[in-house]
Protein backbone atom coordinates (compact mmCIF):
# COMPACT_ATOMS: atom_id res chain seq x y z
CA UNK A 1 0.00 0.00 0.00
CA UNK A 2 2.56 2.58 1.12
CA UNK A 3 4.55 4.18 -1.66
CA UNK A 4 8.24 3.29 -1.38
CA UNK A 5 10.33 5.16 -2.08
CA UNK A 6 8.31 8.32 -1.64
CA UNK A 7 7.60 10.43 -4.70
CA UNK A 8 8.83 14.02 -4.87
CA UNK A 9 5.31 15.30 -4.05
CA UNK A 10 4.86 13.02 -1.02
CA UNK A 11 8.34 13.83 0.28
CA UNK A 12 7.72 17.57 -0.04
CA UNK A 13 4.34 17.34 1.69
CA UNK A 14 5.81 15.32 4.56
CA UNK A 15 8.63 17.79 5.06
CA UNK A 16 6.27 20.75 4.93
CA UNK A 17 3.85 19.24 7.44
CA UNK A 18 6.54 18.35 9.94
CA UNK A 19 8.47 21.61 9.53
CA UNK A 20 5.35 23.67 10.22
CA UNK A 21 4.62 21.67 13.35
CA UNK A 22 7.94 21.59 15.17
CA UNK A 23 9.53 18.37 13.86
CA UNK A 24 12.27 19.91 11.76
CA UNK A 25 15.01 17.28 11.82
CA UNK A 26 14.69 14.97 8.83
CA UNK A 27 15.96 11.47 9.64
CA UNK A 28 15.65 9.88 6.22
CA UNK A 29 13.25 7.39 4.71
CA UNK A 30 12.86 3.64 5.08
CA UNK A 31 10.24 1.47 3.39
CA UNK A 32 8.24 4.56 2.45
CA UNK A 33 8.22 6.02 6.00
CA UNK A 34 10.02 9.39 6.39
CA UNK A 35 11.24 10.00 9.95
CA UNK A 36 11.38 13.35 11.74
CA UNK A 37 12.37 14.56 15.20
CA UNK A 38 12.61 17.84 17.09
CA UNK A 39 15.13 19.62 19.28
CA UNK A 40 12.32 20.81 21.57
CA UNK A 41 10.06 17.76 21.77
CA UNK A 42 10.64 14.11 22.55
CA UNK A 43 10.28 11.15 20.24
CA UNK A 44 10.28 10.48 16.52
CA UNK A 45 7.36 10.59 14.10
CA UNK A 46 7.14 9.03 10.66
CA UNK A 47 4.91 9.98 7.72
CA UNK A 48 3.97 7.93 4.68
CA UNK A 49 1.32 7.95 1.95
CA UNK A 50 -0.42 5.94 -0.73
CA UNK A 51 0.20 7.95 -3.89
CA UNK A 52 0.45 11.72 -4.13
CA UNK A 53 -3.06 12.30 -2.76
CA UNK A 54 -3.08 9.90 0.18
CA UNK A 55 -4.36 8.39 2.34
CA UNK A 56 -1.62 9.58 4.72
CA UNK A 57 -0.08 7.63 7.56
CA UNK A 58 1.48 8.73 10.85
CA UNK A 59 3.58 6.54 13.17
CA UNK A 60 4.67 7.47 16.72
CA UNK A 61 7.26 6.05 19.09
CA UNK A 62 6.26 7.99 22.24
CA UNK A 63 3.86 5.85 24.33
CA UNK A 64 2.76 8.82 26.44
CA UNK A 65 1.82 10.89 23.41
CA UNK A 66 0.04 7.93 21.86
CA UNK A 67 -1.98 7.38 25.05
CA UNK A 68 -3.17 10.99 25.26
CA UNK A 69 -3.58 11.84 21.58
CA UNK A 70 -6.89 9.99 21.50
CA UNK A 71 -6.56 8.38 18.07
CA UNK A 72 -7.50 4.84 17.10
CA UNK A 73 -4.46 2.96 15.78
CA UNK A 74 -4.62 0.81 12.67
CA UNK A 75 -3.11 -2.61 12.00
CA UNK A 76 -0.42 -1.87 9.46
CA UNK A 77 3.28 -2.69 9.44
CA UNK A 78 5.60 0.20 10.16
CA UNK A 79 7.81 1.94 12.70
CA UNK A 80 6.96 3.17 16.19
CA UNK A 81 4.54 1.89 18.80
CA UNK A 82 1.38 2.80 16.85
CA UNK A 83 0.29 3.89 13.39
CA UNK A 84 -2.69 5.98 12.22
CA UNK A 85 -4.34 6.76 8.91
CA UNK A 86 -5.76 10.08 7.63
CA UNK A 87 -7.77 10.32 4.45
CA UNK A 88 -6.64 13.87 3.69
CA UNK A 89 -3.68 16.10 4.47
CA UNK A 90 -6.09 18.41 6.27
CA UNK A 91 -6.95 15.68 8.76
CA UNK A 92 -3.26 15.00 9.34
CA UNK A 93 -2.50 18.70 9.82
CA UNK A 94 -5.30 18.95 12.40
CA UNK A 95 -3.52 16.40 14.63
CA UNK A 96 0.09 17.53 14.34
CA UNK A 97 -0.08 20.68 16.56
CA UNK A 98 -1.49 18.68 19.49
CA UNK A 99 1.01 15.92 18.87
CA UNK A 100 3.85 18.43 19.17
CA UNK A 101 2.39 20.00 22.34
CA UNK A 102 2.22 16.61 24.01
CA UNK A 103 5.70 15.59 22.87
CA UNK A 104 7.10 18.86 24.22
CA UNK A 105 5.38 18.65 27.59
CA UNK A 106 5.06 15.04 28.64
CA UNK A 107 7.66 13.48 30.93
CA UNK A 108 10.51 13.73 30.81
CA UNK A 109 10.71 16.67 28.40
CA UNK A 110 10.30 19.39 31.10
CA UNK A 111 12.84 17.65 33.35
CA UNK A 112 15.37 17.47 30.51
CA UNK A 113 14.86 21.17 29.72
CA UNK A 114 15.25 22.09 33.40
CA UNK A 115 18.42 20.05 33.85
CA UNK A 116 19.97 21.68 30.78
CA UNK A 117 19.18 25.16 32.10
CA UNK A 118 20.54 24.60 35.63
CA UNK A 119 23.57 22.47 34.78
CA UNK A 120 26.54 23.89 36.67
CA UNK A 121 24.54 26.45 38.66
CA UNK A 122 25.39 26.55 42.39
CA UNK A 123 22.79 25.48 44.97
CA UNK A 124 24.64 26.24 48.20
CA UNK A 125 22.82 29.32 49.50
CA UNK A 126 19.11 29.95 49.87
CA UNK A 127 19.31 32.66 47.20
CA UNK A 128 20.93 30.21 44.78
CA UNK A 129 18.28 27.58 45.48
CA UNK A 130 15.55 30.15 44.83
CA UNK A 131 17.09 30.89 41.42
CA UNK A 132 16.96 27.16 40.62
CA UNK A 133 13.34 27.01 41.77
CA UNK A 134 12.32 29.99 39.61
CA UNK A 135 13.92 28.37 36.57
CA UNK A 136 12.04 25.15 37.32
CA UNK A 137 8.75 26.97 37.75
CA UNK A 138 9.26 28.80 34.43
CA UNK A 139 9.91 25.48 32.67
CA UNK A 140 6.87 23.98 34.39
CA UNK A 141 4.61 26.84 33.28
CA UNK A 142 5.82 26.61 29.69
CA UNK A 143 5.17 22.86 29.71
CA UNK A 144 1.67 23.31 31.15
CA UNK A 145 0.88 25.95 28.53
CA UNK A 146 1.72 23.33 25.89
CA UNK A 147 -0.07 20.47 27.62
CA UNK A 148 -3.30 22.40 28.32
CA UNK A 149 -3.12 24.19 24.95
CA UNK A 150 -2.80 27.63 26.51
CA UNK A 151 -6.26 27.55 28.06
CA UNK A 152 -7.78 27.09 31.50
CA UNK A 153 -9.78 23.89 30.93
CA UNK A 154 -12.46 24.93 33.42
CA UNK A 155 -13.21 28.41 32.14
CA UNK A 156 -11.75 28.57 28.64
CA UNK A 157 -9.69 31.66 29.55
CA UNK A 158 -6.68 31.96 27.22
CA UNK A 159 -5.11 35.27 28.32
CA UNK A 160 -1.58 34.25 29.47
CA UNK A 161 -1.51 37.00 32.10
CA UNK A 162 -4.57 35.44 33.76
CA UNK A 163 -3.30 31.85 33.74
CA UNK A 164 -1.34 30.20 36.55
CA UNK A 165 0.68 26.98 36.64
CA UNK A 166 -0.78 25.17 39.65
CA UNK A 167 1.12 22.31 41.25
CA UNK A 168 -1.12 19.57 42.64
CA UNK A 169 1.62 18.27 44.93
CA UNK A 170 3.44 21.48 45.95
CA UNK A 171 7.00 22.07 44.78
CA UNK A 172 8.43 21.80 48.31
CA UNK A 173 6.62 18.52 49.01
CA UNK A 174 7.78 16.71 45.86
CA UNK A 175 10.36 13.97 46.28
CA UNK A 176 12.30 14.78 43.11
CA UNK A 177 12.70 17.26 40.28
CA UNK A 178 11.01 14.73 38.00
CA UNK A 179 7.88 14.93 40.18
CA UNK A 180 8.04 18.73 40.38
CA UNK A 181 8.19 19.06 36.60
CA UNK A 182 5.74 16.31 35.64
CA UNK A 183 2.82 17.91 33.75
CA UNK A 184 0.51 15.37 35.38
CA UNK A 185 1.35 17.16 38.63
CA UNK A 186 -0.03 20.41 37.30
CA UNK A 187 -3.17 22.26 36.24
CA UNK A 188 -3.34 25.42 34.15
CA UNK A 189 -5.95 27.50 35.96
CA UNK A 190 -7.21 31.05 35.76
CA UNK A 191 -5.93 33.23 38.60
CA UNK A 192 -9.06 33.01 40.79
CA UNK A 193 -9.27 29.22 40.49
CA UNK A 194 -5.54 28.92 41.14
CA UNK A 195 -5.82 30.97 44.34
CA UNK A 196 -8.68 28.81 45.61
CA UNK A 197 -6.91 25.57 44.66
CA UNK A 198 -3.59 26.63 46.17
CA UNK A 199 -5.25 27.47 49.50
CA UNK A 200 -7.23 24.25 49.65
CA UNK A 201 -10.59 25.96 49.15
CA UNK A 202 -11.37 23.87 46.09
CA UNK A 203 -10.23 20.53 44.73
CA UNK A 204 -11.47 18.12 42.05
CA UNK A 205 -12.97 14.64 41.96
CA UNK A 206 -11.92 11.86 39.59
CA UNK A 207 -14.31 13.19 36.94
CA UNK A 208 -12.61 16.60 37.05
CA UNK A 209 -15.56 18.33 38.74
CA UNK A 210 -14.92 20.89 41.49
CA UNK A 211 -15.37 20.06 45.16
CA UNK A 212 -15.65 23.17 47.34
CA UNK A 213 -14.37 23.43 50.90
CA UNK A 214 -16.94 24.25 53.60
CA UNK A 215 -14.74 27.25 54.40
CA UNK A 216 -15.56 28.85 51.05
CA UNK A 217 -18.39 31.39 51.18
CA UNK A 218 -21.45 31.11 48.96
CA UNK A 219 -20.50 34.36 47.30
CA UNK A 220 -17.06 33.06 46.42
CA UNK A 221 -18.53 29.82 45.07
CA UNK A 222 -20.83 31.78 42.81
CA UNK A 223 -17.84 33.67 41.37
CA UNK A 224 -15.90 30.47 40.68
CA UNK A 225 -17.68 29.75 37.43
CA UNK A 226 -16.81 26.75 35.31
CA UNK A 227 -18.18 25.30 32.09
CA UNK A 228 -16.77 21.80 31.77
CA UNK A 229 -14.82 19.40 33.99
CA UNK A 230 -11.07 18.91 33.82
CA UNK A 231 -9.93 16.20 31.39
CA UNK A 232 -7.78 14.14 33.76
CA UNK A 233 -5.32 11.29 33.34
CA UNK A 234 -4.60 8.65 35.97
CA UNK A 235 -1.51 10.65 36.89
CA UNK A 236 -3.66 13.68 37.70
CA UNK A 237 -6.21 11.60 39.60
CA UNK A 238 -3.64 9.98 41.87
CA UNK A 239 -2.22 13.34 42.89
CA UNK A 240 -5.64 14.95 43.28
CA UNK A 241 -6.63 12.14 45.65
CA UNK A 242 -3.86 13.35 47.94
CA UNK A 243 -5.01 16.96 47.54
CA UNK A 244 -8.59 15.99 48.43
CA UNK A 245 -7.45 14.05 51.47
CA UNK A 246 -5.64 17.11 52.80
CA UNK A 247 -8.79 19.19 52.47
CA UNK A 248 -11.01 16.52 54.05
CA UNK A 249 -8.62 16.23 56.97
CA UNK A 250 -9.16 19.90 57.82
CA UNK A 251 -12.93 19.60 58.25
Amino acid sequence: MIEAPQSFVVREECEKATWQNGFRRALGERDGWAGFSSTTAQGTIWLAAVGDHGPWFLALDHPGVEAELGLVPIDIAGPGVARHVFHTLGHLYAVLPRLYQLAASLPNAPLNAFQAKVAGLPRTTEAERLVIQRIGQDVFRTSLMDYWQGSCPLTGITDPALLRASHIVPWAECDSDAERLDVHNGLLLSALWDAAFDRGLVTFNDEGEPYFSPALSEGARAELRWYKPLPLTEGHRARLARHRAQIFDRY
